[in-house]
């Protein structure tokens, strides 16, 4: 069976002052969903944006047809159960968290499944799988970090390779459904090693945004993965 992949830009990168044009610009080039890294300054080292700025997305977040383009949060926060619900009720659609950040990870995937999002655990380079063996049955995506959290356009870590084969691995033993997404360093001219390693799911921000033409940037990256 064919691999359905997902690219997600990530709207850190992008420019803020004309934001929802921006939004409406990388879904019509090829989006398929719209990536929030949202940063407390506090379990990393910079600040970001919160529920509203989902919010005010949400109605931009559309494919010419209508079609909705899935909102993809991405909590760098602690704690993190209050802002989870926030951005449910902003119009989340996958809210994934770090373990490390939650005293209590399988309450706060409840808590997160009890908003009707999906919810994700999200994995930095160096930190290990092992609360997986607990919840991988209650979770719909699994994030793996190839860069250190907190700033965007930085080079992608390698060792992340054999992390994304692992987890892999650990889905396919589950027999569940679940999305291996990578976020970090991902561009036109790797994204077909990340794929080969088992991701489906590509979060791309400065080497998205900030370009001439997005269209070029996705269909670049949409060609490597074919």
């Amino acid at each position: 069976m064919s691999t359905t992949y997902r690219i997600a830009p990530s709207i850190l990168s992008a420019d803020f002052a004309f934001l929802g044009q921006e939004v409406h610009s990388v879904i019509n080039a090829g989006a398929d969903w719209i990536h929030f890294d949202v940063m407390d300054n506090h379990y990393v080292p910079n600040l970001t944006f919160g529920p509203m700025i989902c919010q005010a997305i949400k109605p931009h977040a559309k494919k010419m047809d209508g079609t909705p383009v899935p909102m993809d949060v991405h909590l760098m926060v602690q704690p993190v159960d209050t802002l989870a619900a926030m951005f449910a009720d902003a119009g989340a659609d996958y809210i994934s968290f770090h373990p490390d950040a939650s005293p209590h990870v399988h309450r706060s995937i409840q808590a997160i499944r009890a908003k009707n999002c999906k919810p994700g655990l999200v994995f930095n380079p160096a930190m290990p799988l092992d609360v997986l063996d607990w919840v991988i049955d209650d979770i719909d995506l699994i994030l793996l970090m190839s860069v250190n959290p907190g700033f965007g356009g930085q080079s992608f870590i390698d060792s992340t390779l054999r992390k994304i084969e692992a987890v892999r691995k650990r889905i396919e033993a589950s027999g569940k459904d679940i999305r291996l997404e990578v976020d970090g360093g991902i561009k036109g001219d790797n994204i077909r090693r990340v794929a080969d390693a088992g991701a489906d799911t590509f979060v791309a921000g400065s080497a998205i945004f900030g370009k001439p033409d997005y269209k070029a940037v996705i269909d670049q990256m949409r060609a490597a993965l074919r």
